[in-house]
């Protein structure tokens, strides 16, 4: 966690390069049983620590409203209400994270970046899952989680 956080702070004061930094170490992409590829653990995260930074290119809301629309618009999420972030668009392996209604990641934002945490341990190839509920508010997409308390629809609070 320590060297997540200690190189995104680094990185705002300018002393790391945008780019030379390894933000999504211990993942990589595969098949996933959820939805076509996602991003599964290669090392073990235990609950609460920092898994990678969801990078992107940062884009306007009207600019994220405009690219929802295609087929990279899954991989848009809001930053704050000004900016957003396309993942397809000089991303990391977080852009394949999938959703799941039983999520064991979920995204915050640490310094001006979205920092994905573990929200339990996360074993070396267990899929990393975050509720996409929380993350745009115009997704109307089916679930595909499989999860117990499956709400079937992304766009739906869960009861």
């Amino acid at each position: 966690m320590h060297h997540l956080l200690q190189t995104i702070r680094q990185r705002n004061q300018g002393s790391v390069p945008r780019g030379r930094e390894k933000l999504a170490r211990g993942l990589s992409v595969m098949k996933s049983p959820l939805n076509g590829f996602g991003c599964f653990a290669t090392v073990r995260f235990p609950k609460n620590s920092p898994i990678a930074e969801y990078a992107g290119e940062r884009i306007s809301h009207r600019e994220a409203m405009l690219r929802m629309r295609g087929p990279g618009g899954k991989r848009i999420s809001e930053l704050n209400e000004d900016c957003y972030i396309d993942g397809s668009v000089d991303g990391n392996d977080t852009q394949y994270i999938n959703h799941s209604c039983e999520p064991n990641s979920d995204a915050f934002i640490v310094d001006g970046f979205m920092i994905v945490f573990a929200l339990q341990e996360i074993m070396p190839g267990q899929e990393i899952t975050v509720d996409y509920l929380n993350s745009f508010e115009e997704d109307r997409t089916l679930c595909q989680c499989r999860a117990v308390s499956c709400r079937q629809r992304i766009d739906q609070k869960a009861a």
